[in-house]
């Protein structure tokens, strides 16, 4: 594929943005160990070997009697039984942090919370499970529905905006009606009704925030498409008969999405800070899934346990900053008037 002169100029112009190039690269790479979550902290060996047979239980699902027991349920395999039976008749490969978000930690000579440790790095929380490996699978979690949220809403948002420019008229001022009474609509209450009535969950979340956060870039999609539409270029395709869905999306649309592309990094940010802010406030994911905001709640529950929210609060501050870099970034790369050079 055949990068044009421009998008030559503008990837130099980021990358020569230290600050942005370098949180890109770091955001990438904390969220790329995020997506290898399982095999970093898991209560399930990654490779283990049981009378002569090799078995991956991090892939796959095995019953507690194919290594020796009575039940047909999946293995425990941190079972005091399990672990004497594998020893003795093979061998197992781990994970660094031998705990999964959801793992309970008996083995502890005080109560949840606990401290840090070399067996739990950043400590337990108050329900004994391990931070880090809920940090590491929330973080993976948050960015996951962020990037949903915001391609979701990019879409709806993007397609409203260029009706509303393209048409003008009546179309363009109901538009703009509808958007004025919809924006009123208060989306936490909503939210904290159908939780009464629907157990929350990632789709639940996705679709209710999808459909009030969808108005962020219509106003710049509108503009681009009221000052695009009344371009030479633009009229002569009329004349000449091309449609109107080829115009809106060969023709002004790719102008559109430069203006657009970098609101999308804030976008992201926003839509993470606002399911942190749910689950802190506990109308958000499931109880028990690997949320940062749960985290940050049970710091705030838990004083004398500093750990808890001093590492939620800055592993949202870390993902929230670097994105919010990125966003300047690109925002300076696609702005033709920039001349500038931030470190």
């Amino acid at each position: 594929m055949k990068i044009s002169p421009l998008t030559r100029r503008r990837l130099k112009r980021f990358r020569e943005n230290r600050r942005a190039w370098y949180s890109l690269l770091i955001f990438t790479a904390l969220f790329a160990l995020s997506l290898c979550a399982e095999i970093i902290a898991n209560d399930k060996p990654l490779v283990m070997s049981y009378d002569g047979r090799l078995y991956f239980p991090v892939l796959f699902t095995y019953t507690e009697s194919e290594f020796g027991g009575f039940f047909d349920t999946e293995a425990d395999y941190k079972d005091p039984f399990m672990l004497d039976s594998i020893e003795e008749k093979g061998w197992a490969v781990w994970t660094p942090v031998r705990y999964s978000y959801d793992t309970i930690n008996y083995e502890t000579d005080t109560p949840p919370p606990t401290p840090p440790s070399l067996a739990n790095p950043l400590g337990l929380d108050d329900q004994g499970r391990d931070v880090f490996a809920r940090l590491l699978y929330g973080f993976r979690l948050s960015v996951l529905f962020g990037f949903m949220l915001t391609l979701v809403t990019s879409v709806i948002g993007v397609s409203v905006g260029a009706l509303q420019g393209y048409y003008g008229g009546r179309a363009d001022l109901w538009g703009q009606r509808f958007m004025e009474i919809w924006s009123g609509i208060p989306m936490l209450y909503l939210l904290i009704i159908a939780s009464s009535m629907i157990r929350p969950g990632f789709w639940w979340l996705l679709l209710i925030m999808a459909v009030f956060g969808w108005m962020g870039l219509v106003g710049v999609v509108r503009a681009e498409f009221l000052k695009g539409r009344g371009l030479e270029y633009v009229q002569a395709a009329r004349v000449l008969g091309v449609s109107d869905s080829v115009i809106m999306f060969r023709h002004i649309l790719p102008n559109a999405l430069v203006a657009a592309m970098t609101f999308l990094p804030f976008i992201l940010s926003g839509s993470i800070g606002v399911l942190t802010s749910l689950d802190f406030l506990g109308f958000g994911m499931p109880p028990g899934s690997p949320s940062i905001g749960e985290l940050l709640a049970a710091g705030k529950s838990n004083l004398h346990a500093p750990w808890l929210g001093v590492s939620a609060f800055v592993t949202v501050s870390l993902m929230l900053s670097l994105l919010v870099f990125i966003g300047e970034g690109m925002r300076d790369a696609l702005d033709p008037r920039y001349t500038g050079n931030r470190k």
